[in-house]
């Protein structure tokens, strides 16, 4: 049939999670639960980091830039998922469903080298201490983080155009609560072989390319700290390590297994567990996972509550 007898579908169907209703107002109430406590805590990272003079080193500079893109990338999903939990139609405009998927894909690639960067600043911090201001001046910081965004614009421009330059001529519903690129790829009515490599040359691109920065950072991290003499020397600097690397294995680790794996299209409700994790879960772990296993932020969040407890 040619492409000119095709009806291109104008909206979509997000199926979400097949459920009874009862079982849908406790997914409701979990899922609002779990992004308000993001907001909260993305928030609270944020403002206690920019009030906070013991908090203004470049790790906290990029960490409060990491709970930014956790607020953005989890409001692009979670909202509308809340919504179709009490809508009586599911549907998605075409245009909104490409808008998500590039602003999903934007956010996604921005925190995956974020998280590398927040490695490489680690590694001159511990390795390299007496040029660690020098090399992480405020000018580099910004180009880091502004280099981040660039190349995640980058990705989610064409991982979009890919997508969206197919043909979806029906069905047109989504096995998903969000628009994603391999839910979409199975409801195309032409050839998605090419946007099929797309995904996954751009997938292993962002992630085994950024997890080999990380890799190679902490190979030297440790090193370095295995020739402390001092064994309260060494605790001390791995401890401020240990939270990145718990944010890394499981944002890492999730992506990993969604996207770069050939053939990895077809187990669609695993699929949407794991898409959980990592669009709902972590952006709400990150700020307790920092918080929780931080010294200084743990100190600097307790004597910030005593003050308002203080004025209250």
């Amino acid at each position: 049939m040619g492409t000119e007898n095709r009806t291109q579908v104008t909206e979509f169907i997000l199926l979400g999670f097949a459920s009874s209703p009862n079982l849908e107002i406790s997914l409701f109430i979990l899922f609002l639960l779990i992004y308000f406590l993001t907001l909260v805590g993305n928030l609270g990272m944020i403002m206690l980091i920019n009030t906070n003079p013991v908090l203004q080193s470049p790790m906290y500079f990029f960490l409060s830039n990491l709970s930014f893109i956790d607020i953005c990338y989890s409001s692009v999903i979670t909202p509308r998922l809340l919504y179709d939990f009490l809508a009586e139609s599911r549907t998605i405009s075409y245009t909104a469903c490409a808008v998500q998927l590039w602003a999903f894909a934007l956010f996604v690639s921005v925190e995956c080298y974020l998280l590398a960067v927040m490695a490489y600043d680690r590694f001159v911090a511990i390795c390299n201490p007496l040029l660690y201001t020098a090399v992480m001046s405020k000018r580099f910081r910004i180009q880091l983080v502004v280099l981040s965004y660039l190349t995640g614009l980058v990705n989610a421009l064409v991982q979009a155009s890919s997508t969206f330059r197919l043909t979806f001529c029906g069905p047109n519903e989504i096995d998903s609560y969000f628009c994603d690129v391999p839910p979409l790829l199975h409801l195309s009515c032409s050839d998605t072989y090419v946007s099929e490599v797309v995904l996954f040359v751009l997938s292993s691109f962002v992630v085994i390319g950024n997890s080999a920065i990380v890799l190679i950072s902490y190979i030297y991290i440790v090193t370095t700290i295995l020739n402390m003499r001092s064994a309260a020397g060494r605790h001390k600097t791995f401890s401020t390590c240990a939270s990145h690397l718990t944010a890394i294995v499981l944002y890492y680790g999730t992506l990993t297994f969604m996207y770069v794996q050939p053939g990895g299209m077809d187990a669609v409700e695993q699929d949407k567990v794991v898409s959980v994790f990592y669009t709902i879960v972590i952006p709400m772990l990150n700020p307790l996972i920092y918080s929780l296993r931080n010294k200084e932020v743990k100190d600097a969040l307790r004597k910030q509550l005593g003050r308002i407890i203080f004025l209250l």
